[in-house]
């Protein structure tokens, strides 16, 4: 029950939010509706995570969740552009994190160590 009236609760605000932007009303049986669809939904999604388990997969994929969001094409194609959206956060921050620890390990890029084994190669010939 406290779930389900979790589930109202913030139905009630996103409608509240959608309701200020675009200038419009919804009635509380509009909104027990969507509330009662959404609670329904969830379960059927939490059946297939049950499945995703079964699968002996403890881990739920960005695929798992697209495959869920198969039914509603506006929903696939957020979540669609929202996974690549933190995908290529993902990849910048990992460059990041790269340039700053080669950089703290020895001060310099590849290129300038490349430079700096040939200057003492040289120095060691002469």
């Amino acid at each position: 029950q406290r779930l389900k009236a979790a589930v109202h609760y913030t139905v009630g605000c996103l409608c509240q939010d959608v309701a200020e932007d675009k200038d419009v009303q919804f009635s509380k049986q509009t909104i027990a509706a969507i509330s009662e669809i959404t609670f329904r939904q969830c379960g059927t999604e939490g059946y297939f995570l049950i499945l995703c388990r079964h699968a002996k997969r403890s881990t739920v994929t960005t695929e798992d969740v697209k495959l869920l969001a198969r039914r509603s094409n506006s929903l696939l194609k957020y979540i669609t552009q929202k996974s690549e959206e933190l995908a290529s956060s993902n990849m910048e921050q990992k460059e990041k994190k790269k340039k700053k620890s080669s950089a703290a390990k020895g001060g310099r890029t590849s290129g300038e160590q490349e430079v700096a084994v040939t200057e003492s190669e040289d120095s060691n010939m002469a």
